[in-house]
């Protein structure tokens, strides 16, 4: 049917980050977003992306991917899609600033792009694609109204209503006021802040909170905030400025957003040069201002290795002070708290948004303002999108509650339809959906991701078995261990003798000649039973078969 649009979130629904949402009329794809995640447990991955396979299956029917701002978690992941399919790229100058550069470091071509300018209308194959500025933690932000035979369906984007938006691009509220007067069949809404009641905060203020601080600083001054968060480091470099103290700016990811933004003509209060990692050193204490990432404690990050004094460039001393302009991501919390117990032991001043709560506003909207979104567009149906199973459950109910005449709620892989009768759950069977984790590039596989987290959970014993031609141990069994228990503990009980002996009585009880695989098989049973009774616990086991010829 030409009056049937399909919608399958291969990643965003049911998690935090991943977004990557495809619809489908008339036989083609507009895929909005591509972005993905970072581990939190999961030993060596560095980056978590959608699996593509329902894309990959129908490279020939995409007409674009949309972008509709720069955050990884809307644009991390193209890499991995873009190396197996060529199709336009669309969005935001700033957004395909930062994904040129994604692509170029995975030595990828650039494809063919267009830039998304804020009420310039795209025709996109079956779908008419408006963007309308929103306020978010980043510039160039956008929303999206998409036009189908099926009906007209609103997507959020990332946002917030910033009253007084640093950059003076205020939320363009009067496109939404027209598309819902015109009828609005779908609204997909961020949920990332359903549960925080009242109005997310202005950006402005926060910049204000920061030139307050540093009015009082003795020493050095380190603002620690995200990178990506061009508006407040802006204003930051105003109170810099105003405080009379030059600025270093230290990480990797900062220097890139200094450097785009700069560019692009997106600071304001950008000094005609930075101070230098060599220079830093001869700066009077509290004459500079240090910019460091590391907000959420990462080990590699600027502020945490300030902290443990390994940074080569500085070395922070008592009476510097350190301004922890960001929030703190679940999960994140000990390593925070470890790193800024560490600071102050040392007689460094660290304030947080628990001590000034102006020093942090979120970028996402808060459940006052996801209220005034849904009046403002008057959708027909809403579908939450951008967050856990809990969030949109809980978004969910507060379009039901402000009478949305049809809500739904769906998981990653999950189709739902939109038709003149409405949204709802197909009843088709969900697409492939899931979590690709990569290291350097590599996609690992589920089986090696279980054994490394049993190595980091309960340890690893190798064991070695010499046998002859027929199957039978040609020498005794050598087992050792790595990361189960200190070696002291290992010979109060006797844990590796022991395990030896058992594999030698397991593999006496065995027929003639037995293959090879049998005899692994039985050793590693044997193995696996005396670590459990003797610790309470299984490591992974490892064995290495030597077999003799006939």
């Amino acid at each position: 049917m030409t009056d049937r649009m399909r919608i399958v979130a291969l990643g965003g629904l049911g998690e935090v980050g991943m977004n990557c949402l495809a619809l489908e009329v008339e036989g083609r794809l507009l895929v909005i977003d591509c972005g993905l995640t970072f581990p939190d447990h999961e030993p060596g991955v560095e980056v978590i992306h959608p699996d593509f396979d329902y894309l990959l299956d129908r490279t020939e029917d995409i007409e674009a991917v949309v972008l509709t701002h720069g955050h990884e978690d809307h644009i991390g992941a193209l890499p991995f899609l873009l190396r197996d399919l060529q199709v336009p790229l669309l969005g935001p100058p700033y957004a395909l600033a930062l994904a040129e550069l994604r692509l170029e470091e995975h030595g990828l071509d650039w494809p063919e792009t267009t830039e998304l300018q804020p009420g310039r209308r795209v025709e996109l194959g079956p779908f008419t694609v408006t963007p309308y500025r929103v306020n978010h933690s980043l510039p160039d932000c956008l929303g999206l109204i998409i036009h189908s035979a099926a009906g007209t369906v609103v997507h959020s984007g990332d946002y917030k209503f910033d009253a007084r938006p640093v950059d003076g691009q205020h939320f363009d509220e009067q496109r939404l006021r027209e598309a819902g007067d015109a009828g609005v069949d779908l609204l997909l809404s961020d949920s990332t802040n359903i549960e925080s009641p009242g109005h997310s905060g202005q950006e402005a203020p926060v910049a204000e909170a920061v030139a307050r601080h540093l009015e009082g600083a003795r020493g050095r001054a380190v603002v620690c905030l995200f990178a990506s968060n061009v508006h407040r480091l802006d204003g930051v470099l105003g109170a810099a400025a105003s405080a009379g103290r030059r600025v270093l700016p230290l990480g990797r990811s900062l220097l890139t957003h200094l450097r785009i933004s700069t560019e692009l003509g997106m600071l304001q209060n950008a000094p005609s040069s930075y101070v230098t990692e060599a220079e830093a050193k001869s700066v009077p204490r509290d004459q500079l201002l240090v910019l460091a990432t590391g907000s959420q404690g990462e080990p590699g990050a600027a502020l945490n290795r300030l902290a443990s004094g390994r940074h080569r460039a500085l070395k922070l001393e008592p009476g510097d002070s350190v301004l922890m302009s960001a929030r703190i991501i679940p999960g994140r919390e000990r390593s925070v708290t470890t790193m800024t117990e560490t600071l102050e032991r040392q007689g460094i001043r660290v304030t947080t948004r628990r001590d000034d709560p102006a020093l942090h506003v979120s970028g996402h909207a808060h459940r006052e303002e996801q209220t005034r979104l849904i009046e403002l567009v008057r959708p027909r149906a809403f579908m939450p999108v951008h967050g856990t199973v809990g969030l949109l459950r809980r978004h969910a109910e507060l379009a039901r509650e402000l009478g949305v005449p049809r809500v739904v709620t769906a998981r990653n892989g999950q189709v739902v339809e939109l038709d003149a009768t409405g949204l709802r759950r197909s009843d088709e069977p969900p697409v492939v959906s899931g979590r690709i984790h990569v290291q350097r590039g590599v996609e690992l596989s589920a089986e090696l991701l279980r054994d490394r987290t049993r190595m980091a959970n309960a340890g690893l014993v190798l064991l070695v078995l010499r046998l002859d031609g027929n199957g039978r141990l040609l020498s005794k069994p050598h087992v050792s261990c790595r990361g189960v228990v200190d070696e002291l503990t290992l010979a109060d009980l006797d844990i590796v003798r022991d395990a030896e002996r058992a594999v030698e009585r397991a593999l006496r009880n065995l027929g003639k000649a037995p293959e090879s695989e049998t005899v692994q098989l039985a050793a590693e049973r044997a193995v696996r039973r005396v670590f459990r009774d003797a610790l309470g616990w299984r490591p992974l086991i490892h064995s290495l078969v030597d077999r003799a010829d006939p």
